[in-house]
């Protein structure tokens, strides 16, 4: 992770979390986050809505030149992006994976501006009430922010985070495949 504030959000789910798939919603204290919040939002895991946007931060309306609240989090990206989204917010309701990525916009202007997002699962105990919590922030902070609004989002490289990836990943990578019986001998060429 690149932007402080995606760091700050992360340590924090981690430490909330702790040996839990993800920490529950009502375990979040923003006081505690008070660095992030200006890029921090909370979104509705509701696909049928398009996934709206149940809090946002001021930095991150300042961004899109508006208040968001309400808004479907997958409205705000382009129709190629739109898909891959809503996968990864998929893979994030179900199995509480959490995924960080790089995004591309640009202003009405034509100004390029990149983003980090961070998207990380809430437990609950009621399906109807699932949320994520992420930030969505300028890796460097433009001149025209607020003033000129950026348009649809781009999805770039991206990587999946949690408990669930560690568990499940890192085993599969250290475990010995092939034969029992394969040898390696050191030799070859000088």
């Amino acid at each position: 992770m690149k932007h402080t504030a995606s760091r700050e959000l992360y340590a924090y789910w981690e430490e909330r979390r702790g040996n839990r798939l993800a920490p529950e919603r009502a375990e979040i204290e923003p006081g505690a986050i008070r660095g992030a919040l200006s890029d921090s939002f909370i979104l509705a895991l509701d696909a049928v809505a398009g996934h709206p946007l149940r809090l946002a931060g001021t930095r991150v309306c300042a961004l899109f030149g508006r208040e968001i609240k309400g808004e479907a989090f997958l409205g705000l990206w382009t129709a190629t992006s739109r898909p891959i989204v809503a996968s990864l917010l998929t893979i994030l309701a179900e199995e509480l994976v959490g995924t960080v990525a790089g995004v591309a916009t640009q202003n009405g202007a034509g100004d390029a501006v990149d983003l980090e997002l961070l998207l990380l699962p809430l437990g609950t105990r009621r399906p109807s009430l699932a949320r994520a919590i992420g930030v969505l922030a300028p890796l460097k902070i433009p001149q025209w922010l607020g003033t000129n609004p950026i348009g649809p989002l781009t999805l770039g490289s991206r990587r999946h985070l949690g408990a669930a990836v560690e568990r499940r990943l890192l085993p599969r990578f250290m475990a010995p495949r092939g034969r029992r019986d394969l040898r390696v001998y050191q030799g070859g060429r000088p």
